[in-house]
């Protein structure tokens, strides 16, 4: 099935009472993959949130492949075939991680059923070893290979990575980027990755949405950006 392509119109987010993203507006289309930088707190992990619809209060339109999210449960939005992997991974500690990669199996539709483990463990080399170790004996580069291949058992249609290189040391990181250039060259496969590792996001994504303050100061093609020193200095340097 082909990938669909990402629409974000008007969107706000909040915590409560407090208004975190700001009139957001993004196209990403069928295939492509999308950096979502800023600083820490500009709202990049809020943004992947609100597409996911993952417990906070959205206002505004978004849409996969013409399909809108806003106001649809978490699990609808699954399984409409969007999957997050959240910054903390969630590995169930006490699940080897071949149970935790058969948890989305339940997200999949009758649209995009679930891939079976073992293909996708073939795109993780690191992971073939380790299916019977259980959660709590893997490092945490290990973890976050496994986060993003349950995720992709689900088939997904737009995969939502929120900070997939955070903590990992830079051999580490190469292994998550090499994974997740394997599934877009096997899949069909939309991909949005919120991230500070700015070399790392840039050397997977076409196009970036730069966040600051919530609201969206700049989007453009990633090797357009890669250049813009001054952009580079105001929004990201610390």
């Amino acid at each position: 099935m082909a990938a669909p392509d990402l629409s974000v119109r008007g969107l706000h987010a909040y915590y409560g009472s407090a208004h975190v993203l700001f009139d957001v507006e993004l196209d990403l289309p069928a295939g492509g993959t999308l950096a979502v930088l800023g600083r820490n707190g500009a709202g990049k992990t809020t943004l992947l949130r609100s597409i996911a619809s993952a417990g906070l209060t959205v206002r505004g339109d978004v849409r996969l492949g013409g399909e809108p999210l806003v106001g649809r449960s978490s699990f609808a939005v699954a399984r409409l075939g969007v999957q997050l992997v959240p910054e903390d991974r969630r590995i169930f500690a006490s699940l080897s991680v071949r149970d935790n990669l058969r948890l989305t199996s339940a997200a999949a539709s009758r649209e995009r059923p679930p891939l079976a483990v073992e293909r996708v463990v073939a795109l993780f080399p690191l992971l073939g070893g380790l299916l019977d170790r259980p959660g709590y004996a893997l490092s945490g580069g290990e973890q976050q290979l496994v986060a993003i291949a349950r995720a992709m058992v689900g088939n997904p249609a737009l995969l939502l990575l929120d900070e997939p290189a955070e903590g990992l040391a830079p051999l580490v990181v190469e292994q998550v980027g090499e994974a997740i250039r394997a599934l877009r060259g096997e899949f069909d496969l939309t991909v949005v990755i919120a991230e500070q590792n700015t070399p790392f996001a840039l050397g997977l994504a076409e196009s970036v949405c730069l966040l600051d303050g919530g609201r969206v100061v700049y989007t453009g093609a990633a090797r357009e950006f890669a250049a813009a020193d001054d952009l580079k200095r105001t929004y990201l340097a610390v």
